[in-house]
């Protein structure tokens, strides 16, 4: 068996002290530069390496080939956006329908530097549309809950038929800052508005005992 067949089967390395744990995080780092930058399959573990500051034979200590790679940057970007999902659920009892609104509109913005690779991943991957379903599958449960918890009256179909509505939303916001999608100075700020007065309007019913918020039945 050659040296290269050897890697390929072998399973990730797991890094049990803060040393390793903390190149693991460089080299993933890297990678997710890289094929945010270039793409996938133009990325080689070379320039992954070379990026992170290390030498070849330590990302292949971690990582035996660039799928796991992938793998691993995948499961971290999902579970990066999980985690702020939790966080703004539990954050969203606090907060305003208005507040809720600017905060939402602008998550796939601010953590974007965090997982700008993941776009990149989901196209150069077989099972792309796997990967795409399952991240809007916990991105729409995720607005949905904060939605649930800011008007406890709202029931779960519809939040997840209004989580759908944001996510597309903070998805165009993203698209016009990057300059992505047609755009203008003032669209932005427009857009934000927008979304601003949809939750305002459709989450009031559903606040404070309100008879919408009772029977559920506002659509």
């Amino acid at each position: 068996m050659d040296s290269n067949t050897s890697r390929a089967k072998r399973t990730p390395l797991q890094p049990l002290r803060s040393a390793g744990r903390q190149r693991v995080e460089e080299l993933l780092a890297a990678a997710s530069d890289l094929m945010a930058e270039r793409g996938y399959e133009a990325t080689t573990m070379a320039e992954i390496a070379a990026r992170a500051g290390a030498k070849i034979g330590s990302l292949y200590r971690f990582f035996p080939n660039k799928e796991a790679v992938a793998d691993a940057l995948v499961q971290r970007h999902i579970a990066i956006l999980e985690d702020e999902y939790a966080a703004l659920a539990k954050r969203a009892a606090t907060l305003s329908p208005e507040a809720l609104a600017d905060i939402l509109i602008e998550l796939l913005v601010t953590l974007h530097p965090r997982v700008k690779s993941l776009s990149a991943l989901m196209e150069a991957r077989t099972d792309k549309m796997e990967i795409r379903d399952r991240a809007r599958g916990h991105a729409v449960a995720g607005i949905a809950a904060a939605l649930r918890v800011c008007a406890p009256g709202l029931d779960e179909a519809l939040a997840k038929d209004m989580a759908a509505v944001v996510l597309n939303t903070m998805k165009v916001l993203r698209s016009m800052l990057a300059n992505d999608a047609p755009t203008t100075s003032g669209a932005p700020d427009e857009l934000r508005r927008m979304n601003r007065l949809y939750l305002s309007d459709r989450l009031a019913p559903f606040r404070r005992g309100s008879d919408s918020a009772t029977d559920g039945k506002t659509r």
